[in-house]
Formats: structure tokens, sequence, C-alpha cells
């Protein structure tokens, strides 16, 4: 069945068949009432479609809704205005750590990463020379400290990257869920920067092989991940203990196998640890601001970090 907005003059009977009626007023069919399917005057319409009546009211603002803009609530309809504006009334849903809940299941932030990781490693064998230009050791980093960042997107080889990797994709997405994507990716970069620290702080100086020594890999923001996700295992009453034997594990292999940069593991794990700390301490209501302080508070200490070394080396 069809509504339509008026009939012309239902209560009129023919007098002759076949007679047409005459137009009531507001009708939308005739002289008088608009032009044919447009609304008459006094005909409630939509307020996003003025070309458009309708009967039906939004049952919070009590503004005339088209179907185009119904929306369908509990009880009747609302428009799609009040709908938006609900939407922001309500506060964003969070865990416990503060991380804002998305409606989006992916790990973006983490995929993101792995995606780099591995675009820089393919392009490696393409343009000549892009390792070299962009890895870290502490000789350039005082004149070109984007090196400082750069490095750990870097890897040596495919059983490097494969393992920094499956490493980055077995914990990045739970603390990315945990802590927000903003909080993740600053305990990322931060961990990563406190590994190239590491190597600079451990390095006799100038005069010692190590100066020069060139360091690649995403080793010391993965280890960074590893210390803060043991602590907010801890804090989310989840168990923390197998995650501490692989650290552990890992921490061995550092110092056992020739070739491995421990300096950049040490440096990540004590920064991941110290921001996970920082994350899991704050009371609820302070996790943003104070997060946000945490991280500049780090990112300061870092840079204090290079420029005292690089004054007393």
């Amino acid at each position: 069945m069809t509504d339509y907005p008026s009939a012309p003059n239902p209560g009129w009977r023919p007098e002759q068949p076949g007679q047409v009626p005459p137009p009531s007023a507001g009708w939308s069919g005739g002289p008088g009432g608009g032009t044919p399917g447009s609304p008459g005057q006094g005909q409630p319409v939509c307020p996003r479609h003025p070309d458009r009546v309708s009967f039906v009211r939004c049952q919070r603002c009590g503004r005339p809704v088209c179907p185009e803009c119904q929306r369908q609530a509990p009880v009747g309809v609302h428009c799609i205005d009040c709908v938006r504006a609900a939407q922001k009334q309500v506060p964003a849903q969070r865990t416990v750590l503060g991380g804002r809940i998305t409606p989006s299941r992916h790990p973006v932030v983490t995929q993101v990463i792995i995606g780099i990781n591995v675009a820089l490693f393919l392009l490696g064998y393409v343009v000549p020379g892009l390792t070299w230009n962009l890895m870290f050791a502490p000789v350039v980093g005082e004149t070109e400290p984007w090196r400082i960042v750069t490095s750990g997107f870097l890897h040596a080889g495919i059983f490097h990257i494969a393992f920094n990797m499956y490493a980055l994709w077995i914990v990045g997405p739970f603390l990315e869920k945990m802590l927000g994507r903003w909080r993740f990716i600053a305990l990322y970069l931060l961990s990563l920067i406190g590994g190239s620290l590491a190597v600079v702080v451990f390095s006799a100086g100038p005069s010692a092989d190590s100066w020069y020594q060139g360091v690649v890999g995403a080793s010391g923001a993965v280890f960074g991940l590893f210390g803060a996700i043991a602590l907010v295992l801890r804090k989310t009453g989840r168990n923390a203990q197998q995650i501490l034997v692989v650290i552990g594990i890992n921490v061995v292999i550092s110092f056992v196998i020739a070739g491995i940069s421990w300096q950049a593991h040490v440096g990540g794990l004590i920064t991941g640890g110290v921001l996970g700390l920082l994350f899991t301490k704050l009371p609820r209501e302070r996790q943003h601001v104070g997060g946000v302080i945490g991280v500049v508070a780090v990112a300061a200490a870092l840079v204090a970090g290079f420029v005292a070394m690089y004054a007393v080396k």
C-alpha cells in the first residue's frame, strides 16, 4: 500500500460520471497546490531533502524524516543527524590500559611496520647501497642522526628479518590493542632508538673498531616490546612466565652467538621496560595525559643520552 500526502476533497462526489474533482488547498496535483510530484505548502518535508514529503517524524527531534534518512531505533525511527550526534556523545570504549577499542580488528600499526621492513628488505636487492647508506654506526650518529631510526627497518638476511617479523607479529597485535595505536608506535620507535643509544654507550669510542661497526635490524624495538609485554601481562592478570623465559633465552643468545648486537637488545629491553612500567602504573584517569608526558620525557632522556655520549667519547 502507498500513502499519499493528501486526497483532493475527500467529501466531494461527482455529479456526472467521469467528472474530475477540483484540487484541494495544498494538494500537489493541480493549480494552487504546486507542480505535480512536488510538495505543497504546509506539507512536512525532510530537512535534508526538501523535495520529499514525509509524515514520519524522528522520535528524538520531531522533524520529518524521509525513508533515506531514517534509522531504525528501539522505538520508531531516528533521523541521521540525531544518530550521528548520539554517536559523538558516547564515550569511546577503552582497555584496562587505556587503549581505544576500535571497530577494526586488524592490528594496523603492526601490519604497517612489518610491511615497511619487508619492503625495504626487498628494495635492498634492487637499490645498490641502500643498506649501507641507512645502517647505523656510532661514527655517523652525530652527523647523520636519521640512521638511528632507519637502521631499525633494515635486515642482514632472510633469517634475520624472518625472526624479527615473526616475533613482532606474536607480541605486536596484543600490545597495540592494549596500549592503543599511538602509545604502541611510541613504544616501538623509542625502544629502537634506545637500542641505538646503547650501541654508542657500550662502544669504547673512536679508537675502537666498534665505533665503526654498522648495525641493522628491528631487534632493539622487538626487545622493547618484550620488556613492555611482560609488565602488561602482569597488570592484566595473565601469566607472564612464558614471555620471561623467551626474553631470557634471547638475551643469552645475544651474548653467545657472534655477530649479534647485544648492546641494541639490552638498550631496547631497558627502554621498553621503562615505558611498560610507566603505562601500567598510571591511574586510569591519568593514562592519556600521563602517557604523553611520560613518552616525551623518555624521548628527551634518549636525546640527552646521545648528546652526552658524543660529548664524552
